[in-house]
């Protein structure tokens, strides 16, 4: 099982970082992804830029955890997560959460299992420049919600 988990401080170009992930390996049928963009609102406000931080070493360590629960969880070929550090503007990509499988079923469900994760448990931190000011992005009960759905898991392995 191929894994690729990197916090960045530059872009990272979304083609290769999909394509690398499947070229070449014939057993792989499906390819399913999920890319974060900044965008230019929160709670009624227009944000002019996104401040994220992040602890090295501690960042990179969580997101692998979550990543090898996922290859647990579901036959995966590869798994790659990539996550924007410092300063974005709206239509920046955040994060681009990759995964490889034979099987379209698992590479969906794991996919969306990292990224409900990833917004919950990563120890990232957002600070939003509005109009208004700067302050810090609090957790969403939405996200805290979509979480807790993966308690459950024993339907995880299915190929559906």
């Amino acid at each position: 099982m191929h894994l690729d988990i990197r916090v960045l401080p530059k872009p990272f170009d979304i083609h290769e970082a999909q394509d690398s992930l499947w070229l070449g390996q014939t057993q792989i049928g499906a390819l399913v992804s999920f890319l974060g963009l900044m965008r230019d609102f929160n709670e009624g406000h227009r944000v002019s830029r996104l401040t994220l931080e992040h602890y090295p070493g501690m960042t990179e360590k969580a997101l692998g955890n979550l990543a090898n629960e996922a290859a647990r969880r579901w036959p995966v070929d590869g798994i790659r997560i990539l996550h924007r550090v410092g300063i974005l503007e709206p239509q920046d990509p955040i994060v681009l959460v990759a995964v490889a499988a034979s099987h379209r079923g698992p590479a969906f469900r794991a996919c969306e299992f990292l990224i409900d994760h990833l917004k919950t448990q990563a120890p990232l931190w957002k600070k939003e420049t509005t109009e208004a000011g700067e302050a810090w992005v609090r957790p969403r009960t939405g996200d805290a919600i979509a979480n807790s759905r993966w308690s459950v898991t024993s339907q995880d392995k299915g190929w559906g």
